[in-house]
């Protein structure tokens, strides 16, 4: 078989198999998600890369839609789990709301979205408080 029948071959694949998983990312399967990059952006500092660890945030996060809520992947972490208060699918997209008050005493309380794509389980978290905003990259699988 030529090099370009083999292309064609693979893209074809590659196809099929994307249409077979586009019912993985629409809220009816539990997810796990991988946080790939972060960026935290202030007025004063602009934004910078950061890592999971500075900012708190597990490197893995599982997805519940029965009990509509995430929480770290790993057993034994020390951070309570995450409401989702509200999810709509748009344009492709599952849609995930909510707000965290944050931690005791301080004013760290935040809203956040979730944002991922059907058809890739790719992810885009935003989450802005008082005077600063993160911005996470990241991908899914169904679990």
């Amino acid at each position: 078989m030529n090099r370009i029948a083999v292309f064609f071959s693979m893209i074809a694949c590659f196809g099929l198999a994307t249409g077979a998983m586009a019912g993985d990312f629409d809220g009816s399967k539990p997810l796990l998600v991988s946080v790939a990059r972060i960026f935290e952006c202030t007025p004063v500092e602009g934004c910078r890369d950061v890592s999971a660890e500075n900012v708190g945030l597990p490197q893995f996060l599982k997805i519940d839609f029965t009990k509509k809520s995430i929480r770290p992947a790993r057993n034994g972490e020390d951070i309570p789990d995450t409401p989702i208060e509200r999810s709509e699918r748009i344009d492709g997209k599952l849609m995930l709301q909510g707000a965290e008050d944050g931690y005791g005493n301080l004013k760290d309380g935040l809203g956040w979205t979730l944002t991922i794509s059907e058809d890739t389980g790719q992810v885009v978290l935003t989450a802005s408080g008082d005077q600063v905003a993160f911005v996470v990259f990241g991908a899914c699988l169904p679990l």
